[in-house]
């Protein structure tokens, strides 16, 4: 993929999820916000456009992505970011919570910003909980239909809203909402960084934490910038 200053931040993460290394590097967000030319997000970080474009360029050293997510139908991407991706969230919540709830009483007196972040980490997974399970309930059942569609099956694609270009929307704006709360706790906590005085399980929460964010990132690239994209194209197919 040649790149220049006016391709998307989303395309090029898209082709190869390797690149979203370089732009966490840079601190571009390429998941909730990837809708930006290199020339916007230049502007926006302070950095210099040449000098992004050749390392974006210079891929040689970049671990390419094993998976070729592009090239997979909406109903296969979707079950495999329901197995990699949402089962994660649901199972890493609680221990989360666990920790949290320790540092909060072992550590809180010393570091009352762990309350707020155990706060804003608990709205989180409340939100995440409910976004997720209309996702499955109702998104993902309509993109398998639509592949069967497209395939020339018969099969039921009525819908109770207009058009899928609606909920996806919606999902846009709550996946902006985690991006934003992640981007606090990330602040708050000093990019994950422990204090001095930080226990075994102070470093512990603080990488789960940080591993529950670099998940969520990934998490909604693949459904921002790849599925939603590739289910309303698909869905416009077949009017």
């Amino acid at each position: 993929m040649k790149i220049c200053k006016e391709t998307l931040v989303s395309d090029i993460v898209a082709e190869d999820y390797k690149y979203a290394t370089i732009f966490k590097n840079h601190q571009i967000d390429f998941c909730c916000n990837g809708n930006r030319t290199i020339a916007e997000v230049c502007q926006n970080n302070d950095l210099i456009i040449e000098q992004l474009i050749e390392e974006l360029n210079i891929d040689t050293e970049l671990k390419k992505d094993v998976n070729d997510y592009q090239s997979w139908d909406i109903g296969f991407l979707s079950d495999y970011i329901y197995n990699n991706h949402h089962k994660y969230v649901e199972n890493k919540i609680p221990e989360i919570k666990q920790y949290l709830d320790k540092l909060c009483k072992v550590h809180g007196q010393n570091h009352p910003e762990l309350f707020k972040i155990r706060e804003l980490f608990t709205d989180s997974a409340d939100e995440l909980t409910k976004h997720m399970k209309k996702e499955e309930l109702i998104l993902f059942p309509y993109f398998k239909k639509l592949v069967k569609a497209k395939k020339g099956n018969k099969v039921d694609v009525s819908i109770s809203f207009n058009s899928v270009e609606n909920p996806i929307a919606m999902m846009h704006e709550e996946h902006d909402n985690e991006g934003h709360r992640f981007r606090i706790i990330s602040s708050i906590s000093n990019n994950y960084t422990p204090p001095e005085d930080a226990c075994t399980t102070y470093k512990v929460a603080f990488s789960m934490l940080q591993e529950f964010e670099e998940d969520l990132h990934k998490h909604i690239h693949l459904e921002n910038n790849i599925l939603f994209r590739k289910a309303i194209e698909t869905e416009n197919s077949l009017k």
